[in-house]
């Protein structure tokens, strides 16, 4: 490897570790307050606690920044070779801006690489490990539910009496070869109730064609009403908190969606958001040095890392408009991925012409 290349790689990888680090101190500062304000309610007095939650959950949260800590990062690299006017000294030794940024944007590449194998599979385990604490401390532990390669399954404690559920699919609002086993607080079997179909619409359940066995009897019914925590509005919002899976889990997870006949569109797209991701960095990298090229007629560096700030607001809101386009299925997985990043190579590329005179 050419010196100047090493050089230019020290140099950038230095300002990324600067941001990150940045990043990290303020991401677990905020989240240790909000650990501690989450706390409150359940009369946790541990000093600690709050601190390791928060640490826990800062890789996650340090991965959804990235896009922005490698803009930030080119901007700092940048300032760094324009302060020392090293940028002009490269460009004497014939070497143009557009040699720089290839070699930096083969570096984002390499770490981008590293970052959804490595990273996200380190950040998604914390994050597993983060949810399952804070659930000792929620409210909601007694009605829980996860879909697996058998099915839906539910644990529901309402009216006194425990219920474990499970269903073989979702269609609309409907649990379909549904299987109930009712326990009173004791855990002994009260009754269990056999049916092909249930209406979730509400939190009363309408169980239709129900076969009930209780006492050594079985007893066959039209429709018979149960009182539930869930419906079909919560039933959609489940499984939201993909960052806690890592990509084989999704995959996984994925598997089981199709089994149960539950949508996958918010799983695809969490996939796809994970393994284009280098790319997204390699733009955020050409975006970062287009906007130090045009603006080296500022000497204050607070202006330019100002406009930078204020392009990945926008961006960041770009992007999200089109994943929640996805999620409402108003566009194709494909679509709502793919089109923020074709939109923002195509103006990067126009907007690349020229930079080597700047």
């Amino acid at each position: 490897m050419k010196v100047y290349i090493k050089y230019l790689l020290k140099i950038y990888f230095n300002s990324v570790i600067f941001v990150v680090l940045i990043m990290t101190s303020l991401a677990i500062i905020l989240n240790i307050l909000s650990e501690i304000e989450n706390l409150k309610p359940h009369n946790q007095s541990s000093f600690f606690l709050p601190i390791y939650l928060a640490v826990l959950d800062f890789p996650s949260l340090i991965f959804e920044m990235f896009p922005f800590i490698f803009l930030i990062s080119t901007q700092v690299f940048f300032v760094s070779l324009f302060n020392n006017n090293e940028i002009q000294i490269f460009k004497y030794s014939g070497l143009k801006n557009t040699n720089i940024l290839f070699i930096i944007c083969c570096f984002v590449l390499i770490l981008g690489i590293f970052i959804i194998t490595i990273f996200y599979s380190t950040s998604s385990y914390l994050k597993n490990v983060h949810i399952n604490i804070k659930n000792k401390y929620t409210n909601e532990q007694n009605h829980l539910a996860v879909i697996t390669k058998n099915g839906l399954w539910i644990k529901d404690e309402i009216d006194g009496r425990i219920k474990i559920i499970n269903a073989s699919k979702i269609e609309n609002n409907f649990l379909l070869n549904i299987f109930i086993t009712e326990f009173d607080e004791n855990f002994d079997v009260i009754r269990t109730i056999k049916s092909k179909k249930v209406d979730i619409k509400l939190k009363e359940w309408l169980i239709y064609d129900p076969v009930i066995y209780m006492d050594n009897e079985n007893n066959i019914f039209d429709v018979i009403k149960i009182n539930s925590n869930f419906d079909y509005q919560t039933m959609q919002n489940l499984f939201s908190n993909l960052s806690s899976l890592s990509i084989m889990k999704l995959v996984e997870l994925r598997s089981n969606y199709k089994q149960l006949n539950y949508s996958t569109t918010e799983v695809d797209i969490q996939i796809l958001r994970i393994i284009t991701y280098p790319i997204y960095f390699i733009l955020m990298c050409v975006l970062s040095a287009i906007i130090m090229f045009n603006t080296k007629k500022y000497k204050s560096t607070s202006i330019k890392i100002s406009i930078g700030l204020f392009f990945s607001v926008l961006i960041y809101y770009f992007f999200n408009f089109f994943y929640v386009l996805g999620n409402l299925e108003k566009i194709s997985l494909f679509i709502s991925v793919l089109s923020p990043l074709i939109i923002l190579a195509i103006l990067s590329s126009f907007l690349l012409l020229g930079v080597n005179e700047k």
